[in-house]
């Protein structure tokens, strides 16, 4: 959905790895994608297992590979897509950011919070049946990982050219 987004640079990563080409389809959203995916008028998709679960539960669409290091318990037997394509890696992760200069005493009980909230079972039940795993970092720990996807994702934009709009 879209130029430049995560599922957009996913697949100029995937189409350079392995040595293939794919025919970029820019939609405004994940919803119309999905929609030409199910009524075959596209032939694939990356996108966002929260998205697409619905659609892969009821036959409608199926999953051939996650882009994580390991599979999903939210799609058991589907394999990481670097099973087959060694080193493709391309993890989807949501975070809580604050304005910079908010007081440590305030990052740190937000979160606590956070992290108490997703230790909560009704919680994790919820976003892991919906294909998400729930991981509560502290600041430093987010941080790097931040720093590791800008430089791998920088590398991938030099490399294939792709643009965001």
């Amino acid at each position: 959905a879209g130029v430049g987004t995560p599922q957009h640079l996913s697949a100029e990563l995937f189409a350079s790895m392995a040595g293939v080409r794919l025919t970029h389809i820019p939609y405004k959203g994940a919803v119309p994608a999905i929609t030409d995916l199910v009524g075959g008028q596209v032939q694939m998709m990356f996108g966002i297992i929260n998205s697409l679960l619905p659609f892969i539960r009821n036959g409608a669409v199926r999953a051939i590979g996650v882009g994580g290091r390991q599979g999903l318990p939210a799609l058991p037997g589907v394999p990481p897509v670097a099973d087959t394509l060694p080193g493709f890696l391309t993890d989807s992760w949501t975070g809580l950011m604050a304005p910079a200069g908010t007081p440590r005493e305030v990052i740190a009980k937000v979160g606590q919070g956070i992290a108490r909230a997703l230790g909560e079972p009704e919680v994790r039940d919820k976003l892991t049946a919906q294909g998400i795993e729930p991981t509560a970092n502290s600041p430093a720990e987010f941080a790097a990982i931040i720093g590791i996807e800008t430089t791998r994702w920088s590398k991938v934009i030099k490399e294939t050219g792709a643009r965001a709009e």
